[in-house]
C-alpha cells in the first residue's frame, strides 16, 4: 500500500474526552486531517520535543532515544498502520549496521520518538479515509507550513488550566512563573507561559 506523509500541525485538548489531549496530524501537501486522541503525559513529551524545551531530567522518550543512540539504533520512520474499533495501531521502523526491524508502538509513543528524531510519520489511505477530516480549501490552508519547516504547538483547552490569569500578570511574575512550571514539569502549561511572554517581548 501506499503511504502518505503526515506533519503534526496542532496539539489540543480532547473535546470528547476528559483529561485528554489531541494530537492532530495533517496530510502533507493536502487538506486532511488526522486527529489522535492522546494521554496527558505522551501530550507532554510531544509538546517538551516540539518546543524544544530542555527537562531537568530525561522523560521517557529522552531515554528512549539515548538508550537507541548508545547501541547505534536509528528510527527510520512510524506507520500508523491500522485502526480498530477507534484505536490506532502503530509499528517503528528502526535499522542498525545489520538489521532493519519494525516494532509495534502505541501511536502517541511513536509520534513522541519520531519528533525527538526527526523522522517522518506516514499512514495509509483506508485510515485517513476512514479516520481522516477534510478541511477546506481556504486562503489559511494554502499559506499553511510546507514539508520541513518546524510545527508550532497549539495548545487550546476549553478547561481552566491557570492560563486565563496570564494576562494580568507582569513580565517578572510571568517569568517567576514559567520557572515554577517547568520545575514541576508542566510543560504543556509552560508553553502557554513562554507564549505569553514572547507577545508581550515582541511588542516593545
Amino acid at each position: 500500500m501506499k503511504k502518505i506523509e503526515l506533519e503534526i500541525v496542532a496539539l489540543s485538548h480532547s473535546i470528547t474526552q476528559t483529561h485528554s489531549y489531541a494530537v492532530v496530524l495533517g496530510e502533507v501537501n493536502g487538506l486532511r486531517r488526522l486527529p489522535i486522541v492522546i494521554g496527558g503525559f505522551e501530550a507532554q513529551a510531544i509538546a517538551v520535543a516540539l518546543e524544544k524545551m530542555q527537562p531537568s531530567r530525561p522523560l521517557t522518550h529522552d531515554l528512549m532515544k539515548n538508550f537507541m543512540n548508545a547501541f547505534a539504533i536509528d528510527l527510520l520512520e512510524i506507520i500508523i498502520c491500522d485502526l480498530q474499533e477507534g484505536i490506532f495501531y502503530s509499528k517503528l521502523v528502526c535499522s542498525t549496521e545489520n538489521d532493519t526491524v519494525e516494532i509495534d508502538s502505541r501511536t502517541s509513543d511513536a509520534i513522541a520518538l519520531a519528533v525527538r528524531f526527526g523522522c517522518p510519520v506516514y499512514t495509509y489511505e483506508n485510515i485517513l479515509e476512514s479516520a481522516g477530516i477534510l478541511m477546506e480549501d481556504t486562503e489559511a490552508t494554502k499559506g499553511k507550513k510546507k514539508k520541513g519547516k518546524p510545527t508550532e504547538t497549539v495548545v487550546e483547552s476549553d478547561t481552566p488550566t491557570g492560563n486565563e490569569d496570564l494576562k494580568t500578570m507582569t513580565l517578572g511574575e510571568l517569568n517567576n512563573l514559567l520557572g515554577e512550571v517547568l520545575d514541576s514539569e508542566d510543560y504543556i502549561r509552560a508553553i502557554a507561559i513562554r507564549d505569553e511572554i514572547n507577545s508581550r517581548q515582541k511588542k516593545r
